[in-house]
Order: C-alpha cells, then sequence, then structure tokens
C-alpha cells in the first residue's frame, strides 16, 4: 500500500452546477503521490464532469481542485504535469502514429527519440506510418496513452481506458498502468470495470448523485459494504418455484451454463438448511465459497446495477 503522506490532487468542496442542475455537490478527496485511485460511479454520477474540472476543461461553480498544490482551471503550467486518456479517440484520424505523437510532441517540446521510445514500448512502432482510421480500438487506446505520455507527467488521469476492449488489450493497459504507478507516479483512474478497479487501485472512491458514498481501500470497502457467499449449482429436479421456498429467495437463483446456481450468504444461521433443501430437489454439481467482490460495493452505495 502507498504511503499516504504527499498530496498529488487535491479536492475541497467542489460544485458544479449547469443552471439549476448541481453536477458535483461540494465533493472532497485526496490522490497521493504514487497511488493508483480509482474514480467509480453509475453514469450521470458526475465522474465526467469531475475529470474535466482536474483537466481544466471545465471551472467550478464552488469550492477548488489543484494539482501539486496548482488550480487547474486557467493554469496553463498545469500541463507540464498532467497527462489525460479521454474515454473519446481525440486522434488526428487522417494522419499516422507516428505523425500524430510528432505533432503533439512538438506542441510539448519533446525530442522525437521519446516518440519512437513509446512506439515501441506500446507495440505500435510496426503500425506507425499507417493512418489511425486502420487502428482497431486497442490500438488507438494505446497511441492514446502514448500522447498523453509524451511529456513523462507526473500525474495521468484515465477515463475508461479500457472500456470496449477484448481482454489481450486491456491487459497491455493494465500493465502499462503498473509500470507507470512503480514509477512513483499517480494515476486517477475513472472506469466501470470493478475487477479492474479492484486489482489495480489502491483506494477506489463511490460517487454517487454528484457526492462521494464511499471511499478506502478496495478490501476494506468490501469487508464493510459486501457479503460472502456459499455458490451451489445443481440440476433440478423439481421446478424452480419448488426451489424457492423459505429462506431462499428468487433474486438468490439464476441460470448459468445450464445450471441452477443458487448465491446463499454465508454467514447465517440457517446456509446449513438451506443446503439440505437444495440436496433433496436436485443433483448438486459443486459448492464453493466467493468471497464478497467491489459490484456488491457499488450495488449497495449507489443503489445502482452494473452495466
Amino acid at each position: 500500500m502507498i504511503a499516504m503522506t504527499e498530496s498529488a490532487i487535491v479536492v475541497e468542496n467542489l460544485v458544479k452546477k449547469y443552471g439549476e442542475t448541481s453536477a458535483l455537490r461540494g465533493i472532497s478527496f485526496q490522490v497521493y503521490r504514487g497511488e493508483v485511485f480509482g474514480y467509480l460511479g453509475p453514469n450521470g454520477a458526475g465522474k465526467t464532469t469531475t475529470i474535466r474540472i482536474l483537466a481544466g476543461r471545465s471551472s467550478p461553480t464552488g469550492g477548488s481542485c489543484r494539482v501539486f498544490d496548482r488550480p487547474t482551471f486557467k493554469n496553463p503550467a498545469l500541463y507540464r504535469h498532467l497527462g489525460v486518456v479521454f474515454e473519446e479517440s481525440h486522434l488526428y484520424e487522417r494522419l499516422s502514429g507516428i505523425e500524430n505523437l510528432r505533432f503533439f510532441a512538438a506542441l510539448h517540446g519533446v525530442p522525437s527519440t521519446r516518440v519512437q521510445e513509446l512506439l515501441q514500448a506500446y507495440d505500435l512502432a510496426k503500425a506507425a506510418t499507417r493512418p489511425v482510421r486502420t487502428y482497431s480500438k486497442g490500438m488507438k487506446r494505446r497511441l492514446l496513452i502514448c500522447r498523453a505520455l509524451l511529456h513523462d507527467p507526473q500525474v495521468l488521469i484515465m477515463d475508461e481506458p479500457t472500456s470496449g476492449l477484448d481482454p489481450t488489450s486491456a491487459a497491455v493497459i493494465h500493465e502499462a498502468i503498473g509500470h507507470y504507478r512503480k514509477q512513483g507516479k499517480t494515476i486517477f483512474l475513472s472506469t466501470h470495470d470493478m475487477t479492474e478497479a479492484e486489482t489495480l487501485c489502491d483506494r477506489v472512491a463511490f460517487l454517487n448523485q454528484g457526492e462521494i458514498a464511499a471511499l478506502d481501500q478496495p478490501k476494506a470497502l468490501m469487508r464493510r459494504y459486501g457479503q460472502p457467499v456459499v455458490v451451489v449449482q445443481l440440476r433440478p429436479s423439481v421446478e424452480i418455484s419448488e426451489i424457492v421456498q423459505g429462506t431462499i429467495s428468487s433474486n438468490q437463483v439464476a441460470w448459468e451454463d445450464d445450471l441452477l446456481t443458487v448465491r446463499l450468504p454465508l454467514e447465517q444461521p440457517e446456509l446449513g438448511n438451506q443446503i439440505d433443501h437444495l440436496r433433496n430437489r436436485g443433483e448438486i454439481i459443486t459448492i464453493h465459497t466467493q468471497e464478497a467482490s467491489l459490484g456488491q460495493v457499488f450495488r449497495q452505495v449507489t443503489g445502482a446495477k452494473l452495466e
């Protein structure tokens, strides 16, 4: 776990209104140097609004947002320390990959050797001279990361970096995040992937309706809000209506891989009777325990379903 000493990002009582609508309602949090900080929540919670303020693209209505003690809005000096990977492409599709990077390298005063270094590191060297419009989604996302890292920023903001990517492409980006973190850099990661957040993040904040609903280390939140379960898979010999009785409810039962899967809270006195009930109503194939998940925390603190 990262030593929580020096703050890279400090947000205090941040408010953002669009007319009569409040997108952010006085949120406060800190992100520490060398930390991967997850920013989670349902669509419309205010995540993108926060990122736009962090990146200096939008002004707050109230409160403050600072990166290394520098205000983020109307502060060009901020961009020497900040890299941003937005979910949208924002690439010049008719230019090649190397032309895109050379253009932005010139804006930052970065030597061309840095462009070649990043193309090699993110497995884009062979496609460097091809127009970006011919790139796959995963290649475009890697090129966006290259662009964000050109000037070696101390803070990297990533908005849904693996959204819509296949597992191989997502793994490359996960590896990049881990490598960047090992250099002592700070990552602010917005994602809908709870497994990704659980694996990568030192701490996570759940945003809901413009307010911070929970903030802590993933394991601490899972202990606080989650519930470990016993997962029973069986081939039923009766109708489901005969299984959903007593303390077993319909929301604990689902079909998975042609087997009826029942999830029972581990810490409850009726567990033994529930398993006997299932054994008498079908052929049990597997029984195993399943730890609490960040997805459970998401549902508990936001009341929303994962997409």
